[in-house]
């Protein structure tokens, strides 16, 4: 039986390694499966990016503290909140990009202390995998992390960057992949299958985000093929959201399309396709569907197995963030879209968002 000491040993090996992992990692001689039952709830979404300071000031008037005030209760109600952070947490810094138009500035900082804010909130874990998070280049994305530790809020997503940690006798690890520079490489689904199977022989609870796919108004299906947007490749949700279970693990979650996708029951594992735009304090729009901000929220077992779950809607409301949607907007759209999309799927969605296996409805 492996001390708590070799434990903790192993898994710093595994989060410090360099970028390309070994082949082989030495893992825990101890069965990984708690023997009692647990279950794990876990709420989503998508992105966010609570204001930005560059080029110019675009910060909401009380200094963004209420911005996600009104769906606090809902996040912290979670033994697990992820979410998807775009651009840096940097105090000052020039970017990498080049920003031709400063009136159209797709580059985002924001300060450093609205890491509280995510705290606050109720967010346990961030990704910092997707095409903002080195606006300014590999600087921000450290502070990013640095000014994420200071409020002990974990993130992953930036080469070599997965986040591990024990969660109701659990162990559980998040790892995210974009198809951008310096995230986990979304495009070699080899060697993010060979990180997630590390993983998986050595957690109980594998949780795989992804920032990819195509974005805006029409991209709301998938499309089940490589994704182009602006000439760049954006990947293969589908085939790499089931390599990736395939591989051993147990949620993979899906964001930036800037708009709500289905969900899928695939081999007893969920997918949620994209949770489009949550908490984007100007500078990303929230026209039509993209102003929707749906949160999933799912209860898996000690194996990792889906339970229960649901699409709480939510839907910016500006110049405030996310606000409950009593018409369930978001919670009827990707119950349409994953009925297209999906028709021979062992899921069951409601007009309310409620989830549930078929199987479970016939008993």
């Amino acid at each position: 039986m492996i001390s708590r000491l070799g434990f903790i040993v192993f898994i710093s090996q595994l989060l410090f390694a360099c970028s390309s992992p070994p082949e082989k990692v030495a893992l825990p001689a101890q069965p990984v499966k708690p023997a009692k039952k647990v279950t794990l709830n876990i709420k989503a979404v998508g992105d966010m990016m609570l204001g930005t300071n560059f080029p110019f000031n675009h910060l909401a008037d009380d200094d963004g503290k209420s911005l996600l005030a009104q769906v606090s209760p809902i996040l912290q109600d979670a033994d697990i909140t992820f979410g998807n952070l775009e651009g840096s947490l940097l105090a000052k810094g020039e970017p990498r990009k080049e920003c031709k138009d400063p009136r159209r500035c797709y580059l985002f900082r924001s300060p450093p202390h609205y890491a509280h804010y995510f705290k606050q909130a109720g967010f346990d874990v961030l990704s910092l995998a997707n095409n903002h998070a080195q606006d300014f280049g590999e600087e921000g994305a450290r502070e990013s992390m640095r000014h994420l530790d200071g409020v002990g809020v974990r993130h992953t997503g930036q080469e070599g960057d997965i986040a591990s940690w024990i969660v109701k006798d659990l162990r559980v690890a998040v790892i995210a992949y974009a198809p951008f520079i310096g995230s986990h490489d979304f495009l070699d689904t080899n060697k993010a299958q060979q990180q997630v199977r590390q993983l998986a022989a050595a957690h109980d609870v594998v949780i795989v985000s992804m920032h990819a796919g195509g974005e805006g108004l029409d991209a709301v299906h998938v499309p089940f093929t490589e994704e182009f947007f602006y000439g760049e490749n954006r990947g293969d949700v589908a085939a790499f959201s089931r390599a990736v279970i395939d591989a051993g693990a147990d949620l993979v979650i899906g964001h930036g399309p800037h708009v709500p996708r289905g969900v899928e029951l695939y081999r007893d594992r969920l997918i949620a396709y994209s949770l489009g735009n949550f908490c984007t304090y100007y500078g990303i729009s929230v026209a039509k569907t993209k102003g929707l901000a749906p949160i999933l929220d799912v209860t898996i077992d000690e194996q990792g197995r889906f339970l229960t779950g649901e699409i709480i809607s939510t839907r910016q409301i500006r110049p405030g963030g996310p606000v409950p949607d009593k018409a369930n907007t978001a919670a009827k759209l990707m119950k349409r879209l994953s009925e297209t999309d999906f028709p021979g799927s062992l899921l069951s969605i409601s007009a309310e968002g409620k989830l549930l296996r078929k199987q479970t409805l016939a008993q």
